[in-house]
């Protein structure tokens, strides 16, 4: 008997399992009255999910929209959102988030990087929109309305839209390795750079979710206050919510006080937040008088949670759980659970079953317990590469192992701590902020003859940006003149909140800045915030 395995053949299988789009079909066949989507009161089930997807797909169709063409979107949280990224699926499309918090310029650069043919936007950036879109490469906008703003000319209005389309399927090949979804990260170069991840990504991630402690169940109820533009918010309980059948209740933006009080209304079961959000709900003053008994699952991520803050929501009977990952592996990879967030708190936990996790020196040969290297990442939910970017996705996938660029340590019981950015990110918030973009902005003002962006310890924030300047001859900034300068350039959440003047920066011989030392240095100076 010969037991060889025709792996070619077995991947071709694979292939043909479908993508995203078939999750709604199957969906609205089996449970068609599930209510999938809470939005501001309104109950949107399955089967209306899967008709308003099937319409909007084949709308963008016939507007000239295909396979593997880039669909951007600059939106907030609400049905729309999750009804463009199934309808792309469904197309075959990318689908395309945008922060809608980063400015104009910035925009445009995501939209002329992407090449994005179509753009959906909630009217409360139109103004915005109307300076980032011009000579980009955008051919159909569609507007989302939610208040007064009118749409561009030539625009779209989305229900339109939806209602010129037909309800079925477009018949469109869609197999695991087509491309699904673009997220753009920052890059240290100043640069973003768009991680495209394909519909075997999003589905392998699901499975790694439903293996994990942090299981998504049919009869859920997941409450999403984070952004849907970021991986966390769509992917750690959004998706695979709506790959399991269960219900997604959904918030424009985040609102300590309306998001204890859909917990107690909608009976939310699981809830996802950065640590700044989850500290802000601890600052409820009459926190206690919402009924959150519902709630069984708590995670957070991107950056590290305070004990007290943990404790919190312990001591209410939360199974509260901290999660690690990145933009490129869809996110998740490692998770600590609650028995052991205080016991290990600083690591970011065991990796889940199908992550495998490694921690490389130099030459990219894996360490003893212990010692610090560079963790590095292989598993189905590894994303595809950087879009026409690559030398950076050969350089991220040296030797078959996708490298994450944080260095880390394990320790003898398979407990995973990231101990530094090893190119110097911070995240404030949640939000990944790279000193060298903060830099390059900084350089071009009139005052300031050197500058560094460092991350700095920030109680509410997790990290803040501090910058150090070096000011020309004669001159002084101050922090307030800085953050103006700022404004029109960068998003808030990357715009120093301190600021210390020095007169050199600790430098090598070939010109690098000695971050450590001059880490040492801002420490002993105080800062002006």
């Amino acid at each position: 008997m010969n037991s060889t395995i025709d792996r070619s053949e077995d991947s071709r299988r694979l292939h043909h399992i479908g993508g995203m789009g078939d999750w709604l079909t199957v969906h609205r066949r089996q449970r068609p009255d599930q209510t999938a989507l809470i939005f501001e009161g309104l109950h949107e089930s399955y089967a209306q999910l899967d008709e308003r997807c099937n319409r909007l797909a084949q709308a963008l169709a016939s507007r000239g929209a295909q396979k593997g063409d880039r669909v951007a979107a600059l939106l907030l949280n609400g049905n729309p959102f999750i009804e463009a990224l199934f309808a792309c699926a469904k197309l075959g499309a990318l689908f395309v988030p945008i922060n809608y918090r980063l400015s104009p310029g910035e925009i445009h650069f995501i939209l002329e990087d992407a090449s994005a043919r179509v753009l959906f936007y909630h009217d409360d950036f139109a103004a915005t929109v109307e300076n980032a879109r011009a000579d980009s490469p955008v051919e159909h906008a569609i507007i989302v309305p939610r208040g007064t703003a009118g749409a561009g000319p030539g625009d779209e209005r989305y229900e339109s839209l939806l209602e010129a389309g037909e309800d079925r399927n477009p018949d469109v090949e869609i197999d695991q390795n087509d491309a699904c979804l673009m997220m753009y990260t920052s890059g240290t170069t100043g640069r973003p750079k768009g991680a495209i991840l394909s519909h075997g990504n999003m589905t392998w991630h699901c499975v790694n979710t439903l293996l994990s402690p942090a299981e998504v169940k049919t009869d859920d109820v997941v409450l999403t206050v984070a952004p849907l533009f970021h991986i966390g918010g769509l992917n750690i309980f959004s998706v695979p919510a709506l790959h399991r059948g269960a219900t997604v209740v959904l918030h424009a933006q985040f609102d300590p006080v309306a998001t204890l009080a859909s917990i107690a209304q909608e009976r939310a079961s699981m809830l996802f937040m950065v640590p700044a959000m989850w500290q802000a709900l601890t600052q409820v003053p009459d926190f206690d008088r919402y009924d959150v008994t519902s709630l069984t699952t708590g995670l957070t991520g991107g950056a590290a949670c305070p004990i007290p803050v943990i404790e919190f929501f312990q001591d209410r009977g939360i199974n509260f759980i901290e999660g690690f990952g990145l933009t490129e592996t869809a996110p998740s990879i490692c998770v600590l659970e609650s028995k052991d967030a205080v016991r290990k708190n600083g690591s970011v936990g065991k990796p889940l079953t199908l992550s495998t996790l490694q921690i490389f020196d130099a030459e990219h040969q894996p360490v003893a317990a212990g010692e610090i290297g560079e963790l590095v990442v292989r598993g189905p939910s590894v994303f595809e590469g950087y879009w026409n970017r690559p030398e950076a996705t050969a350089e991220a996938f040296a030797n078959g192992w996708f490298h994450t660029g944080d260095l880390a340590r394990v320790d003898e019981e398979g407990f995973f701590y990231i101990v530094d950015r090893k190119k110097d990110m911070l995240i404030s918030g949640g939000e990944n902020v790279y000193p060298t973009e903060v830099e390059q902005v900084l350089y071009r003002h009139p005052s300031i003859r050197d500058i560094a962006v460092l991350g700095v310890p920030d109680e509410r924030w997790g990290e803040v940006a501090l910058a150090v300047v070096v000011p020309e001859p004669g001159q002084h900034v101050t922090l307030e003149e800085l953050r103006n300068f700022c404004r029109d350039q960068l998003a808030s959440f990357k715009i120093p909140k301190q600021l210390i003047e020095l007169d050199a920066l600790p430098r090598t011989a070939t010109g690098k800045v000695l971050k450590r030392e001059l880490r040492a240095q801002a420490m002993e100076s105080k800062p002006s915030d």
